[in-house]
């Protein structure tokens, strides 16, 4: 400590090891990474401003300049009393002020706000915002992340007058080329008084100007956006490569400046490599369909709608490879995003795994669990890929992120790479590699009203070449979809052109029959298995999915297959393996009873179909787990059997009429795809339009971290109790955990410890829950387990 207990060094970041940064370094570190990860000269940079829609050579310079100067102001609120003595002692305990709160309070004083705007180049308000926001824990009002509202103290000790505050000062002016003198800052402590006080009240006026302006000025409003991911990233950057001990330069030239993808990569990396394995295992030559090879010629933007099980996936790598041939812009990375872990998962195994291993990445919430149990029981040439689990600090997300940054081929969900337009800090951490590649985003039917809302959102904000795909959507989502510039494909032309699609399409796969109830669907389930059929019957709730299962096993006396949501992750794998595994095979009768979850996570072939009446959609992706690959021939027909349940819940009356007026309209017999299609767009419920609302496009000055998703209420991410032990276990390890995990009712996870004992070490996201409700047949069960 120097006189008057001023510390000699600032610093930035808590020792570790040997590791010791100070402010000084660590904002100059930040300002270096900002301008050479976004050189506008080299294509990360590029994409960047392409990704944001600043076009022109103003708006690009403008960018990187604001850049770099909220590089340097950051974490300028670090030089105070509080985060000195929080980083550098082994105590912790909740500080007066957030620091990034404090450094956009300190743009906010009158003399450095005059000496920022001198450059015409500099937008004072988009620097504020990026400085306040970086950490998305910045809120206009409320109690959690109010910004400058303190925690416990009144009166705040700063170090404004330190040589490394005065150092960055002086620093700002040479990028910003600000020619009149450095301000003075203030020499007394933060409190709510002057000037601190008035500099508060002039930024909340600030931050509501803002937000307006940003409303009708939408190349402010990209300029604000680019700003404030832009600054996260960076900071994420730095931070995670000097924690690592990476140098920032080499590091940056390894990972980010790196070829794109050339013409023959995808090929040679995910297409062929696919193909043998099809002609392996159908035993004859592969040869692509003309749908999928014209895919090549859709553009930047398309929505593919086809039937289940015609072949969208290839034809997705296909619009994939095209897009690297593109002579407007280059990509470096491929994404594919599923709405689920169990697709991204196939999504993985069936193409990205082929991949070389330093260029695959599987990326969800339980990757690292996933890829671990592929590697028990790899297919072929599958290897070690990325293992990383999501649970993470901030500082650990951040190095996630960046040990992904050099991976080009991805199977994810997408809540990994688009909850960055609800603030979400690790898919923000992800933007660059978003930014840099052609993205197709499967299964767009099953996104919820929420999710739906977010990707028409960042499909009208964001440059970037974008395949959405399903086999069935509704009107009113297909018309908003193409409304923003998508290209419906096939069209109604090009349908008639690809005769191998329509014939696929157009072929008789069904016939249907209405049953009374439940009761004469176990009668059918039954009779349907003793003549050696495969029957698979989707229910709409998990206690239904449960009592069926146990009912039929009393009918014939052996186990049936179950498969629903609610099982730990390492017995919900094996299940689905087992489910899998069992409609490969067309020999032995099989019959199983599953929940909503057929209608993507499983790739079925079924023989005889029973399901409640669902929404209408829901119904066609069922359907479609039915004569899948009319593997027994043109002339078989699948039997659909369909029942009213006995409530209408999770789904509502009008939904449910609906489709019973769909049933209907489909008749008795020789039922297709097309037809099904064809209804589906008669009797498809009408839906408010997208809103704009995401957290990312209206935050201004502000950031807190929304949900991609309708929110849950009803479930609770939890620990079996007789599970504890291993999880802690696990914990001490350092050992992935998501094995252990399950999703269970409100009302049986205890989160508080009411019930019992809360260990200290759980970590806090988990609740507890009653062993005695758990099979690892049946799952999670309402009532206990005898």
């Amino acid at each position: 400590m120097s006189k008057n207990n001023i510390p000699d060094m600032l610093l930035a970041k808590s020792k570790r090891g040997d590791i010791v940064v100070s402010l000084q370094r660590h904002l100059l570190e930040t300002e270096q990474t900002s301008k050479e990860i976004f050189c506008l000269d080299k294509r990360w940079g590029r994409s960047w401003c392409r990704f944001f829609k600043l076009s022109t050579k103003n708006q690009q310079e403008k960018f990187l300049l604001n850049l770099r100067v909220a590089a340097l102001f950051h974490d300028m609120g670090k030089a105070n009393e509080e985060f000195y003595l929080a980083v550098s002692s082994p105590n912790r305990f909740a500080q007066t002020l957030r620091h990034e709160h404090i450094s956009a309070l300190l743009l906010h004083l009158p003399a450095i706000k005059q000496w920022i705007s001198a450059n015409p180049m500099l937008d004072f308000d988009v620097i504020c915002a990026a400085v306040l926001s970086h950490h998305i824990k910045a809120a206009r009002d409320g109690d959690k992340w109010r910004w400058c509202q303190p925690k416990h103290s009144k009166i705040l000790r700063l170090y404004l007058q330190h040589p490394e505050v005065k150092f960055i000062l002086e620093e700002i002016a040479k990028v910003a080329n600000l020619s009149t003198p450095v301000p003075n800052l203030p020499i007394n402590s933060w409190s709510k008084q002057p000037p601190w006080e008035q500099a508060y009240l002039q930024g909340i006026a600030s931050a509501d100007k803002l937000k307006r302006s940003i409303t009708n000025d939408l190349d402010r409003c990209n300029l604000l956006l680019a700003v404030k991911a832009g600054l996260i990233v960076a900071d994420s950057a730095s931070s995670g490569l000097v924690r690592e001990n990476h140098k920032i330069t080499d590091w940056i030239n390894d990972v980010v400046h790196t070829k794109s993808i050339a013409e023959t990569d995808i090929d040679n990396a995910i297409l062929t490599p696919r193909i043998l394995q099809i002609e392996k295992n159908k035993n004859k030559p592969f040869k692509y369909q003309s749908f999928q090879e014209k895919a090549a010629t859709l553009g930047p933007r398309a929505l593919l709608l086809a039937a289940c099980g015609a072949g969208k996936t290839l034809a997705a790598w296909k619009w994939a490879e095209a897009q690297t041939k593109d002579s407007q812009q280059e990509i470096g990375k491929v994404i594919f995003l599923y709405p689920t872990k169990g697709t991204a998962t196939e999504g993985f195994r069936d193409y990205v795994s082929w991949a070389p291993e330093t260029e695959a990445s599987l990326v969800h919430s339980s990757s690292r669990y996933e890829l671990e149990a592929i590697m028990k029981n790899p297919n072929e040439e599958e290897l070690n890929k990325n293992l990383k689990d999501f649970r993470l600090s901030e500082a650990e997300q951040r190095l996630f992120a960046l040990g992904l940054w050099s991976r080009r081929y991805f199977s994810a969900t997408v809540d990994q790479f688009l909850s960055f337009i609800e603030h979400g800090y690790t898919s923000l951490c992800l933007l660059p590699v978003l930014a840099d590649a052609a993205v197709i985003i499967d299964e767009v039917h099953s996104f919820d009203r929420r999710m739906f809302d977010n990707l028409v959102n960042f499909l009208k904000r964001f440059d970037v070449p974008v395949l959405c795909m399903t086999a069935t959507l509704s009107p009113a989502r297909q018309k908003e979809l193409l409304d923003i510039g998508l290209r419906l494909y096939p069209n109604e032309g090009e349908r008639l052109e690809f005769t191998d699609l329509a014939d696929k399409e157009q072929h008789p796969r069904y016939n249907h029959e209405t049953l009374a109830n439940q009761e004469k669907a176990l009668e059918k389930a039954v009779s349907a298995y003793k003549t050696g059929k495969r029957v698979l019957w989707v229910v709409n709730t998990i206690a239904r999915c449960q009592q069926i299962a146990k009912q039929l096993e009393d009918k014939l006396k052996q186990e049936v297959l179950i498969y629903h949501s609610r099982y730990k992750l390492k017995d919900r794998q094996t299940i689905h393996a087992s489910t899998v595994k069992a409609f490969q095979q067309q020999k032995d009768p099989v019959i199983a009873v599953t929940t909503q979850v057929c209608e993507m996570s499983l790739d079925l072939d079924a023989d005889v179909l029973i399901t409640e009446i669902a929404p209408v959609s829901s119904l066609v992706q069922r359907f479609g787990r039915a004569n899948r690959h009319l593997a027994r021939g043109q002339d078989f027909r699948a039997q659909l059997y369909s029942y009213l349940p006995e409530s209408h819940l999770p789904y509502s009356k009008e939904e449910i009429q609906t489709a019973l007026k769909f049933i209907q309209a489909l008749g008795s017999t020789n039922i297709s795809q097309a037809l099904m299609a064809t209804k589906l767009e008669e009797f498809s419920l009408t839906e408010p339009k997208a809103d704009e609302t995401a957290r990312f496009l209206s935050g201004g000055y502000f950031a807190t971290p929304g949900n991609l998703r309708d929110i849950d209420d009803f479930t609770f991410t939890s620990i079996l109790n007789d599970d504890l032990d291993e999880l802690d276990r696990k914990l001490k390890e350092k050992r992935p955990y998501d094995e252990l995990l399950i999703s269970v009712p409100k009302k049986y996870a205890d989160k508080d410890g009411k019930s019992n004992s809360r260990p200290d070490w759980l970590p806090k996201y988990l609740a507890i829950a009653p062993s005695s409700h758990y099979c690892p047949r049946f799952g999670f069960m309402e009532k206990e387990e005898k």
